[in-house]
């Protein structure tokens, strides 16, 4: 899990070639799941280019990595929230190998945060469950992210004011702000 947030990843995950057993494909293709480091894309594009050659043609099927700073009212309510839960957890931010939607959402201008509060038992190989057969999560751990959660959005709704929708730079509509939302000066938070 941390090695993914250190370096780019190039897995190859789909292939596909020919239609037939006894016939030679004239093209095949292949999809590689790429995980790229911020401020690594255009690197990381002449590496690939270098080890594909020039026979090899490629095309760009995803959004570019996001970063974003680890401040702000929403994260001082989820810090808050987790320490009320835990006084002793240490808060740190770190970055997701995963896909997640802040891609899409970092193009409306928003920031967007990971938080899922987990208090896992130390022999818990929770890392070697992702996307197998038996992935799971233990009960408690799943209680105690709820009641952070819960917290989380209480706090939020006491802090945040109604407010009207918002909209973008071309007078566009994007969705209410709301409870769960709010819009200050360093842009917009949505959770």
């Amino acid at each position: 899990m941390v090695g993914a947030t250190l370096r780019d990843t190039a897995n190859p995950t789909m292939l596909s070639a020919g239609y037939k057993a006894n016939v030679i494909p004239s093209v095949a293709e292949a999809t590689i799941d790429c995980r790229v480091l911020p401020g690594r894309e255009m690197a990381f594009e002449r590496e690939l280019d270098e080890i594909l050659g020039s026979d090899v043609e490629r095309e760009w099927l995803n959004l570019p990595s996001v970063e974003t700073s680890f401040d702000g009212a929403l994260v001082d309510t989820m810090v808050a929230s987790l320490r009320h839960e835990d006084p002793g957890a240490a808060v740190l931010p770190y970055m997701l190998s995963g896909g997640t939607d802040a891609k899409s959402f970092q193009r409306l201008g928003m920031r967007c945060f990971g938080f899922a509060p987990l208090r896992l038992p130390a022999d818990l190989d929770f890392t070697a469950l992702f996307h197998g057969v038996d992935e799971r999560v233990p009960v408690d751990a799943l209680e105690f992210g709820t009641r952070c959660w819960t917290g989380s959005c209480a706090t939020r709704r006491a802090l945040t004011p109604k407010m009207s929708p918002w909209r973008t730079g071309d007078g566009r509509t994007r969705g209410t702000t709301g409870r769960c939302a709010r819009t200050g000066s360093r842009g917009r938070e949505r959770w």
